[in-house]
């Protein structure tokens, strides 16, 4: 075996120093160039956070603007439904009476559109007791803050309930049989509106639409709720005229009085059938206090409306309301009005309820009434309710 001799040895040991340094130096640029690249990937990290960051913010602000203005490109969506169970001598049952859709659209400021879509009674179809309808759709321009006009189909200005009978806006569970049978609520038709405001309170609403078609045969004759065509195919002979003069000028008071006239309320199934409709209310509110008075009367020409005892069909109601608390408000209705049995004579009918409504939220509630019918239609029981609005 050969000995190294010292100088060989400091040689090699120079040598393999040499060889660390250059390896070392190596690395270290290794390190250096993968140093940049994190770094560089951490600047493109911050940027995009950034970048994300002010989107975020960007749509959060579209999102509260779209909410304010009622949604994306003005967009709203609404509704309201309510469920009744009824205990009467004429029977019991539990019905989700109406589920409401409201779907609208703010063009400009000035050109809006609105429409209403109600399943009632939960199923429709072939058999069904429900139906799927089109309540409202219509477009609406205003041509200055006090004047505006719309076309299409469009809830007829009338009564108290007829344009606003979401459940958390009136009392009990069912809505009054006086807006039920004297005015047809829900009544919708299609035509023109000019709708006019003035800042002293006034206000007028003026309609040219379609007009009921009542049956003038069978046990429905000249009711006016049979009369209602929803403007399904609906018949267009005979136009109706209808005009609205209103004032809610002092805080928590409407007071209305509308006029309707209809050249032929049979579509000329009986050629001499035109009919007048008045109508005048007060609704009124003060601190706990509410109070709701409503008059209606229907005047129908011809030999054949008179001599079924149809010719004069009217009806009225008193309704004062209390809150006793903010959440619980209790009332008593009281009213009469003339059946629609297709009997000779005018049969009387008087309504008595008493009820409570539990608001669990302003939009939210959950009602109870006693009923009492006596006179042609005589029923008796209690209802139960809950509706809502959003």
């Amino acid at each position: 075996m050969k000995r190294l001799t010292p100088v060989a040895i400091a040689v090699a040991i120079t040598m393999s120093l040499s060889t660390s340094a250059s390896a070392q130096e190596a690395l270290e640029a290794q390190i250096e160039a993968l140093q940049a690249q994190i770094d560089a990937l951490r600047a493109q990290v911050e940027e995009t956070s950034a970048v994300a960051e002010t989107a975020m913010e960007s749509a959060e602000a579209n999102m509260v603007n779209n909410i304010s203005a009622g949604g994306p490109s003005g967009v709203s969506i609404g509704g309201y439904g309510e469920l009744h169970y009824n205990n009467l001598d004429s029977g019991e049952e539990i019905d989700f009476h109406r589920f409401v859709l409201f779907f609208g659209n703010e063009f400009t400021e000035r050109l809006r559109f609105f429409s209403e879509v109600e399943l009632e009674h939960s199923l429709a179809g072939e058999g069904a007791p429900g139906e799927v309808e089109l309540e409202q759709a219509y477009v609406e321009y205003d041509f200055n803050p006090n004047l505006s006009a719309k076309g299409g189909l469009f809830l007829v200005p009338v009564g108290i309930l007829n344009e606003t009978h979401e459940p958390p806006t009136f009392m009990g569970v069912e809505r009054n049989r006086i807006e039920s049978e004297i005015i047809p609520s829900t009544w919708w038709e299609a035509g023109a509106a000019v709708s006019g405001r003035h800042e002293s309170g006034f206000s007028y609403d003026l309609a040219l639409h379609s007009g009921l078609a009542v049956p003038t045969t069978g046990g429905n004759a000249y009711r006016i709720r049979s009369g209602r065509q929803k403007v399904a195919e609906a018949d267009a002979n005979d136009l109706a005229y209808t005009g609205r003069f209103r004032y809610t000028g002092m805080p928590g008071l409407e007071a209305a009085v509308t006029l309707q006239y209809q050249e032929n309320i049979t579509q000329s199934a009986d050629p001499d059938a035109s009919a007048t409709l008045i109508e005048a209310h007060i609704n009124y509110n003060s601190g706990p206090f509410g109070f709701r008075a409503m008059v209606a009367d229907w005047s129908i020409d011809g030999a054949t409306a008179e001599a079924l005892g149809k010719d004069s069909q009217n009806g009225f109601y008193l309704e004062p309301s209390y809150s006793i608390t903010p959440d619980w408000r209790i009332f008593a209705r009281y009213g009469e009005y003339n059946t629609f049995d297709g009997m000779p004579g005018s049969q009387a009918v008087e309504q008595t309820d008493f009820g409570v409504n539990w608001y669990l939220h302003e939009d939210v509630v959950i009602k109870a009434d006693i009923m009492n019918i006596s006179g042609a239609a005589d029923d008796d029981g209690f209802n139960l309710g809950v509706g809502y609005q959003f």
